[in-house]
């Protein structure tokens, strides 16, 4: 086969970070090619290719000469280039590294880990040397990858289906399943329902709990809307739960799609709580059915484990627990520190910051706090912390409810622990936790470029990067998680 204006035959060079690899035409432009693997002999589909860009993107859709790890067959077909392109349309995203084996996986998440770390983070060969990041996988992970997803997200496209968007577009494609969800989720079969008057749906499955459908609607509160959900929607979930063995009311929210120009509402509960329960060992807690969780099934325990083992906290210290999210790692410090001790745990989501304040109430030694961290940390250390006045958000945070003897001291904390968005922390959050000098950082990212940038300016800051671990929260994606340790020098 020759080339033509819209394929391209290409030799694939390394795998960079999201999940695409780099290759160059004849001609020297580089295209980034996606469903494809380091050395491979592949003929690629174009999907951008204007004459002006810098660089061109693509798929694959034949391969030539695969390299050993290559599966004979991806796990899921929505996902699989060559059959979605067979049939005449793109592959959705969510799976994109599912056509390789997940040795080959992590192996090539390690490299793209190194690489980040080595360019972003400024970290020398000897360095990387002494660190030796390697991308693991977590505890009980399955030798396909599937399964582990507790949340996931939908969009619902113009005949009521759950659909999902191909990468870099905005066409919806109807998926029937996502083998990636947990069983408890996939038993739901959202594909086959009629989601008219959706927008997107998120599901989530809990680890003691039913499960529970957000259904987000332009016009939420429209009666027929919500006469169809309540009718036919949720019987047929509840069906499906229970078939597949599953016990309790499965939970039914409806929300209001404020980007397409509805106004903020109180989510309408329409079967459960509204809320979610996970439980970790003896510990539980109530999620808000849109608040923050971690994805994979096996994270939330074994990040609670990590945090538990590097924070190096005794009793009666002080800790800053950073986007704290529902205070998943916020009870690990608790408990560390005793009520002598005090944990501060700031959340810029209010609806997140609420689960958590709910959570550790009655908790004396944690104060849960909701606001941007720059602005919260400035006010409570305004002596040592200075934010640029147009960084300032405006307003005061507002205070979770507490223990009733609970009392952060302005003293510096002894330990920071946190877990920004895939943005990163950034500049004048990284220089605010350096002015109060902890004696120990340890840093929970699920980006490893925004994760790199970070650490390469705690590094110019004095500090010391004493371990660093790459974990694989995100099988069969091009995802991975780090959590960092960093001391001063």
């Amino acid at each position: 086969m020759t080339d033509s204006p819209q394929h391209l035959e290409l030799e694939l060079g390394p795998l960079a970070h999201g999940g695409h690899t780099v290759a160059r035409t004849q001609e020297g432009r580089v295209v980034f090619v996606r469903h494809g693997a380091p050395g491979e002999r592949v003929r690629v589909r174009l999907s951008e290719a204007q004459d002006e860009a810098r660089f061109w993107r693509g798929d694959v859709v034949e391969v030539l000469s695969p390299v050993q790890g290559r599966r004979a067959r991806h796990p899921w077909e929505p996902a699989d280039s060559m059959l979605s392109w067979a049939s005449g349309r793109a592959p959705v995203g969510g799976a994109e590294l599912g056509h390789l084996e997940l040795e080959l996986q992590r192996r090539l998440k390690t490299e793209v880990l190194r690489e980040l770390l080595g360019g972003i983070g400024g970290f020398g060969p000897e360095q990387l040397e002494a660190l030796d990041p390697r991308v693991e996988a977590l505890p009980g992970e399955t030798d396909d990858g599937l399964g582990w997803r507790t949340r996931a997200h939908f969009a619902v496209d113009e005949h009521g289906r759950a659909a999902m968007h191909p990468h870099r577009s905005d066409e919806l494609v109807p998926v029937q399943d996502f083998p990636l969800m947990t069983p408890a989720l996939s038993a739901l079969r959202i594909g086959e329902i009629d989601w008219s008057g959706a927008t997107r749906l998120d599901l989530a499955g809990p680890s003691a709990d039913a499960p529970t459908v957000v259904v987000t609607a332009a016009h939420p509160f429209d009666e027929d809307l919500v006469r169809r959900l309540r009718e036919h929607a949720l019987p047929a979930l509840q069906v499906a739960h229970a078939r597949a063995g599953g016990e309790g009311e499965i939970g039914l929210v409806l929300s209001a799609d404020t980007s397409a120009g509805s106004p903020r509402r109180e989510p309408l509960v329409l079967s459960g709580t509204g809320r979610t329960v996970e439980r970790i060992g003896q510990r539980t807690w109530e999620v808000s059915a849109g608040g923050f969780w971690q994805v994979h099934r096996s994270a939330p325990q074994h990040l609670l484990g990590l945090v538990e083992q590097e924070s190096g906290l005794s009793a009666g210290e002080d800790a800053l627990d950073l986007y704290s999210g529902a205070g998943l790692l916020t009870a690990a410090l608790a408990e560390a520190v005793g009520e002598a001790g005090s944990v501060l745990a700031v959340e810029g989501s209010p609806l997140t910051s609420t689960d958590a304040a709910r959570r550790f109430g009655e908790d004396p030694q944690v104060e849960a706090v909701t606001g941007s961290v720059e602005d919260v940390l400035a006010r409570r250390w305004p002596e040592l912390v200075r934010i640029p006045q147009r960084r300032r958000r405006g307003g005061r945070p507002s205070r979770g409810r507490r223990g009733a003897a609970s009392s952060v001291p302005s003293r510096r904390p002894d330990v920071v622990v946190l877990d920004p968005p895939r943005a990163g922390a950034g500049k004048v959050v990284v220089d605010a936790i350096a002015a109060l000098e902890p004696r120990r950082i340890v840093s929970v990212s699920c980006d490893p470029a925004t994760a790199a940038r970070d650490l390469a300016r705690f590094r110019h800051r004095g500090w010391q990067v004493r371990s660093l671990r790459g974990l694989d929260l995100y099988p069969n994606t091009h995802h991975l998680e780090t959590v960092t340790v960093l001391e001063r020098s």
